[in-house]
């Protein structure tokens, strides 16, 4: 049993509101009660409320819902083409979240359906190692996040170099590269930079706050007026 599967079993287990014990846990999931114990510990610091100590049992403090999941055979395709993408393209840290999101979906449909995400044909590949995919992405989803300043070195395609401090606005995807849109410093105005011609970058610990004029939407209301939309 996958460990997402065994997790999602044992609060089942525990939603009969009586107190089970590591013991008989682990003979019902085919585990060591030092498996269980692991498992009781994850849970609880995830917010599930589960009460008791080892050699008296655990139960779930209140009842806990949990609504059903259903999805069509499409349905479970197109999350599993987005986890696939975003594993490929998305970055460390959203490549791993997405996985950790279907781990938990395939925890709790029937296995009818688990079926359809094992043998989906959409794949979503990349070849090579990508500094801008592993780190350069994730760092720039933070600064965003958080309102940091960011300090890079940036080279062009004609090979100029130049050093920038940004305000980082939002991220894009073209399909095999990421552009960050960002308030310029140096040139006082909105501008574009490619993730994967980023040589350097650091996240300043001095923030920002949005100013009228240099904000994302101010950016994209741009872009449209230039578009004629």
């Amino acid at each position: 049993m996958r460990r997402a599967d065994r997790l999602f079993q044992i609060v089942q287990i525990l939603r009969n509101k009586r107190l089970v014990t590591a013991h008989d846990l682990a003979q019902r999931l085919e585990v060591s009660p030092r498996t269980i114990y692991r498992d009781i510990q994850d849970l609880s610091l995830s917010g599930v409320p589960i009460e008791g100590e080892a050699g008296v049992g655990y139960h779930l403090r209140y009842s806990l819902d949990i609504p059903p999941i259903m999805f069509n055979a499409n349905e479970l395709e197109a999350l599993v083409l987005g986890v696939r993408i975003l594993k490929a393209w998305g970055g460390s840290e959203l490549g791993s979240s997405a996985q950790s999101v279907l781990d938990k979906i395939q925890a709790v449909i029937p296995s009818e359906l688990r079926e359809h995400i094992d043998d989906s044909k959409l794949f979503a590949l990349r070849f090579g190692d990508r500094e801008d995919l592993k780190t350069t992405l994730d760092a720039c989803r933070n600064a965003i996040a958080k309102f940091n300043y960011l300090q890079i070195d940036y080279k062009r395609a004609d090979n100029t170099a130049s050093q920038r401090k940004l305000k980082p606005l939002g991220l894009f995807f073209w399909g095999n590269v990421w552009t960050l849109t960002a308030w310029c410093s140096l040139r006082n105005d909105f501008r574009n930079f490619r993730l994967d011609r980023i040589e350097k970058l650091q996240i300043l610990e001095q923030t920002f706050n949005e100013q009228a004029g240099q904000g994302l939407d101010d950016y994209i209301a741009l872009m449209q007026a230039q578009c004629g939309e």
